[in-house]
């Protein structure tokens, strides 16, 4: 397995490029008049460029380089297909997202736009084939379900990641913990002998953590550029391609002791609950209202209730920050200690994080001498005008 420098390494070029490519397709954007107005869902409150998946690509694409020349993932490159047919896929939603961006397109045209990508990961070999159930059964899945399963699940991330980069920096920030995250996790499973010496599950997690830190300064509030659904939905393909690598694909004949190793596809539900759960509070609530197409965007996600329920801009991000990294800390903790322990603090720290979430704009209300404040600034997050 490629040591912790070989990871930082791709890592950092990863970032680095992104974040040079940035301000470059920032400035493309404004010369050419590519900015995104504000409107009646959004929270800021001047045109802004919205084509930063291109900028993402190039930081994806610099890392990848970089992973192949120095060596160290000479196991994950013998199969070439497998990491070439994941860049192209990536190139491919890039491209869908950025014409979106450009140009709406309508919902099925960017679905279709998805799946030929999904389709394109099973294709090369990066699609689920093990379904490990939890203290059930491991399920060999044939050809066509898997490819299948495998579109499914790129789709719904895509969708989930688009739906919750709606505050500067919210997606990116959650993108970067969550794929951490996942680097850590694949490493770990990769030294239990869990997965196959060139999976290149932990090798693209850390390429999405390092598109994430390279953009980020340039993203969090008030933002300069958003990564569009260009960017939203590379990342959403990232991850599925990541997550199906190594949660999809283990060692059938492995039994660990723990159920983190015992049912790895359960992880990335765990990892990224944040914006799958979002995504999911979304389509019931526009199936349940009468009247309402699933595909119309509202501005009742998690972020916009935070922003009324009297939080701020900055506030309400690291909030949904926070809540996956506790998410992500269930998760490594059992992984790395081998201890099933982590119910308690976890636990105790998400009862906090909660009441946290829920009360403290109350108790600022409840001041006299904030009321006012309070109340302006509410008012000022609804509009778009921030802290």
């Amino acid at each position: 397995m490629p040591g912790v420098l070989a990871y930082l390494v791709v890592g950092g070029v990863a970032a680095v490029a992104t974040g040079l490519a940035t301000p470059l397709a920032r400035q493309f954007a404004e010369r050419s008049g590519l900015l995104t107005a504000p409107d009646d869902r959004d929270v800021h409150d001047m045109p802004t460029p919205s084509i930063g998946g291109p900028a993402m690509l190039v930081g994806l694409l610099a890392g990848a380089l970089v992973a192949w020349l120095i060596g160290d993932f000479d196991a994950v490159f013998a199969t070439r297909s497998e990491m070439l047919g994941v860049l192209v896929a990536a190139t491919m939603m890039c491209a869908v997202g950025v014409v979106d961006d450009i140009r709406p397109v309508s919902a099925p045209a960017k679905l279709a736009g998805m799946v030929l990508a999904g389709s394109t990961l099973s294709l090369v070999g990066v699609s689920l084939v093990v379904l490990r159930i939890p203290f059930v059964d491991v399920v060999l899945l044939s050809p066509d379900l898997s490819a299948l399963a495998t579109v499914l699940w790129v789709v719904l991330l895509a969708n989930a990641l688009n739906l919750i980069d709606g505050l500067d920096g919210l997606a990116t920030g959650i993108v970067a913990i969550a794929a951490t995250t996942f680097v850590l996790y694949a490493v770990r499973l990769g030294n239990e002998g869990v997965l196959f010496e060139g999976n290149p599950g932990a090798l693209i997690a850390v390429l999405v953590a390092g598109i994430c830190v390279g953009f980020l300064p340039h993203n969090v509030h008030p933002a300069r550029i958003f990564m569009g659904d260009g960017g939203a939905l590379m990342l959403g393909l990232l991850m599925a391609a990541s997550t199906v690598s190594v949660g999809g694909r283990t060692d059938a004949a492995y039994s660990g002791q723990s159920f983190f190793f015992f049912a790895p596809l359960v992880i990335p539900l765990v990892i990224l609950g944040v914006p799958l759960f979002d995504m999911l509070f979304a389509v019931v609530r526009r199936v349940a209202t009468p009247g309402l197409s699933v595909t119309v965007a509202d501005k009742d996600h998690l972020h916009h209730r935070l922003l009324r329920l009297g939080h701020g801009h900055w506030r309400a991000v690291l909030i949904l920050w926070a809540w996956t990294a506790l998410l992500s800390g269930f998760v490594l903790w059992p992984t790395y200690s081998g201890r099933g322990d982590t119910v308690v603090p976890m636990g105790i720290a998400g009862v906090c994080l909660g009441l946290f979430t829920v009360l403290h704009p109350r108790l600022r209300a409840a001041r006299p001498e904030n009321g006012k404040r309070q109340e302006t600034v509410v008012r000022d997050q609804v509009v778009g005008k921030g802290d």
